[in-house]
């Protein structure tokens, strides 16, 4: 996954509908207040904030952002370390639905972002502190 150089504000007026718009401006305060970093767009419509690069045993590697999300037509999709991680809290969540490291949000204003914030802080926390299972991760930026 590459930084376009794109500008996040012109992305996210683009975003439709108006709900996912708002949503997507608030992750971003949410995810600068908890990462201390500045949004960056990747690979064209992934919003994230700071950079890592990871290494698996395989020879697969990359980089990608500590914390992220994208704003989908359907759902907001946050990236997190693994939903299986955060299974306690996102119980308590709201409503959403999960894969192996995706959180989908339909709206922001029916989940408790207390909990939100706290599954955020953790996936940084795991992230930059090179605890994701199997990988190596150098935090970058």
């Amino acid at each position: 996954m590459e930084k376009t150089g794109r500008s996040v504000d012109e992305f996210v007026a683009q975003v439709s509908p108006a709900k996912r718009r708002r949503d997507a401006e608030t992750l971003i305060t949410m995810m600068r207040e908890v990462s201390g970093r500045e949004p960056a767009l990747w690979s064209g419509s992934i919003i994230g904030f700071g950079a890592c690069h990871y290494a698996y045993p395989t020879g697969t590697e990359g980089d990608m952002p500590i914390l992220a999300f994208a704003p989908r037509k359907a759902s907001t999709t946050v990236y997190l370390d693994s939903a299986d991680a955060h299974a306690d809290a996102l119980a308590a969540l709201g409503p959403h639905t999960t894969g192996a490291s995706c959180l989908y949000m339909k709206d922001l204003e029916s989940v408790d972002l207390g909990v939100l914030r706290r599954v955020l802080e953790e996936t940084q926390r795991r992230t930059a502190g090179d605890e994701l299972p199997g990988a190596t991760i150098t935090v970058l930026d």
